[in-house]
């Protein structure tokens, strides 16, 4: 097994999710009516209110690495039902399955990024310029007024974690980089994917320019 900073090791419930990939510090709303799940909310509810997001992949299998998440609101609707408004915490590691009912609990140990070894702060400004670049190419492009928030996390952590959730289409990708303990390689890897896309959007937008002329 990889070494990780490992702070803990605690049982945790899990919610396997199919192309979902949640970030500490990313809210995930989630509709709850599968009876398991609905027993394993009404049992958080009267405890810390965390349990596991965990991705179900194209195999079938839930990813071995995931992301806690903590109920932020509730609404129980008729039947049993319930709308779940979740943060993402810290990330974990599965060591091992306790039990799979009435629904599924590992003992999983928390996993934090290394200390960087360098100061990230131009690389965080790089990988934000192309994000705007990127949406700024992707209005022109589709002729929608369309703008970044105005709380995207400065800190190069925050922002790489704020990234990898953006990724949209693209969940074995977002797995990576949930994976990855190395901040400095997270961003990296987006720089990368941010800059393959402004590319393409940069050359799609001078053909849509060139047959309008």
């Amino acid at each position: 097994m990889a070494p990780s900073s490992s702070i803990a090791v605690r049982e945790l419930p899990l919610f396997p999710l199919p192309e979902v990939v949640l970030f500490p510090g990313r809210p995930l709303p989630l509709h709850i009516f599968e009876f398991r799940y609905r027993i394993m909310m009404n049992t958080i509810l009267e405890s810390d209110r965390r349990f596991g997001v965990l991705q179900m992949e194209s195999s079938g299998n839930p990813a071995s690495v995931g992301c806690c998440a903590e109920i932020i609101r509730y609404q129980r609707l008729p039947d049993d039902r319930m709308k779940v408004l979740t943060l993402g915490q810290q990330r974990f590691r599965v060591l091992e399955y306790v039990r799979d009912k009435p629904y599924r609990v590992g003992l999983v140990e928390w996993i934090e990024d290394r200390p960087p070894q360098k100061q990230l702060n131009s690389l965080g400004s790089e990988v934000e310029q192309l994000l705007r670049d990127v949406v700024r190419l992707s209005a022109k492009l589709t002729d929608q007024n369309i703008e970044l928030p105005d709380d995207i996390p400065s800190l190069p952590r925050e922002l790489s974690y704020w990234v990898a959730s953006n990724l949209y289409g693209v969940p074995a990708e977002q797995q990576s980089l949930l994976e990855m303990e190395d901040t400095a390689a997270r961003l990296e890897r987006e720089a990368e994917i941010l800059t393959s896309t402004r590319n393409h959007l940069a050359a799609r937008t001078v053909l849509k320019d060139t047959l309008k002329s």
